[in-house]
């Protein structure tokens, strides 16, 4: 079920080029088309975490499912950019939802090792984002972009299927059914909420802008044609792979925020480098390794958040840090898009973006040595 959520979160990086020359717009337009993905899976996150103290989880992830459906199937039929935008719409709302309700879940189901099965649901969503660009190049090859929604809305309807008949044949845990209250989860747990806003708010901003527009920026910046520069951005997901996997049981055995903040750091670092180094042997290399140490991000990152926060305050609190988190990041492509048609050079973007970045690890370094960075003693205790 993740692998289909997923891929309609990321299916847009890979044919914002096709869709902007078959659709004849700009890039601004294909920027915001790709934002709307990410602002539409901020919009329902907090109110669906509401609808968690009232419904099961398994309730809401067969209707994130059917949604999905329904926005593909949209998407496959719209006749130009503003139809397009208000299914990707859709499509991110159902995604956002799907999170909400699903990491909670499977935290619950395994609690003794939160870190390591968030890390495999992570693995089978990075496969997705791999698969991505070659599965648009494939469709494109054997025909137009509507195809590519097409074979998507099939693929998760079917998919949905299976998670129902799965979820009828699981003994599902209890240990969310304290969780009835979610303003009483925020205030109590507002420091937890707003660390994890910090630290991937803007880090997912930049990486918004970044992987949107990569093979255009490689494209234009590093002399690689279309077919390779959507082919390394299939390299960078790659990387994520053995993040996922290897990162959610760092998580679980490391001083997790000091485990995040060297991987905000590590990020940063990467950023400056790619708008650096030239030749196709140096770009692959360190596209490899920002490829990984941004997926490595986000299972420590829900590790921190799913493995600290206790049973009566997980999916509330959880969904309003990660809607927060979203709408912080969700701007990062149409920023991008805005400063492009503005004749910004990429690598100025990119470079004024990780000096940013670098301010907000700095502050967090210190309000981490000062003892002011949430642990998960502290929260636990109180």
């Amino acid at each position: 079920m993740v692998f289909v959520v997923n891929l309609g979160r990321v299916v847009f990086a890979p044919l914002l080029d096709p869709l902007r020359a078959a659709l004849s717009v700009d890039a601004a337009a294909v920027g915001l088309l790709a934002s709307l993905v990410w602002v539409g899976s901020a919009v329902p996150r907090i109110p669906t975490g509401y609808l968690l103290t009232r419904v099961p989880r398994h309730y809401v992830v067969f209707a994130t499912g059917a949604m999905l459906t329904g926005a593909t199937a949209l998407a496959s039929v719209a006749p130009g950019i503003r139809a397009l935008q208000a299914a990707a719409f859709l499509m991110g709302m159902a995604s956002g939802a799907y999170f909400i309700a699903a990491n909670p879940l499977v935290s619950e189901l395994f609690p003794s090792r939160v870190g390591t099965v968030l890390g495999v649901h992570g693995t089978a969503a990075q496969l997705a984002a791999v698969g991505a660009p070659l599965f648009v190049t494939a469709v494109l090859d054997a025909g137009r972009w509507p195809s590519t929604f097409r074979v998507m809305a099939v693929m998760t309807a079917i998919a949905t299927v299976l998670f129902t008949v799965a979820a009828w044949r699981t003994d599902l845990p209890e240990a969310g059914t304290e969780d009835r209250d979610l303003l009483v989860a925020v205030r109590a747990q507002w420091r937890l909420v707003l660390a994890g806003v910090v630290m991937l708010g803007a880090t997912g901003f930049v990486w918004q802008g970044l992987f949107n527009f990569y093979p255009t920026y490689l494209a234009e910046t590093k002399s690689l044609s279309e077919p390779t520069a959507r082919t390394v951005l299939s390299v960078v997901f790659g990387a994520g792979v053995p993040a996922m996997a290897l990162s959610g049981r760092l998580a679980d055995r490391l001083d997790v925020v000091r485990y995040v903040l060297v991987l905000l750091g590590g990020f940063v670092a990467l950023v400056f480098a790619v708008t650096v180094v030239s030749g196709f042997v140096a770009v692959v290399a360190v596209s490899l390794a920002l490829g990984y140490v941004v997926h490595s991000l986000f299972p420590a990152m829900d590790t921190y958040m799913l493995g600290t926060l206790p049973d009566r305050h997980r999916a509330s609190a959880y969904a309003a840090y990660s809607g927060t988190m979203m709408f912080v990041q969700a701007g990062g492509s149409y920023a991008v898009g805005f400063l492009r048609d503005a004749a910004v050079p990429f690598d100025r973007i990119f470079r004024t973006f990780a000096v940013g970045l670098v301010v907000i690890l700095v502050a967090l370094l210190v309000a981490n040595w000062l003892g002011r960075v949430p642990s998960g003693a502290r929260v636990a205790e109180s």
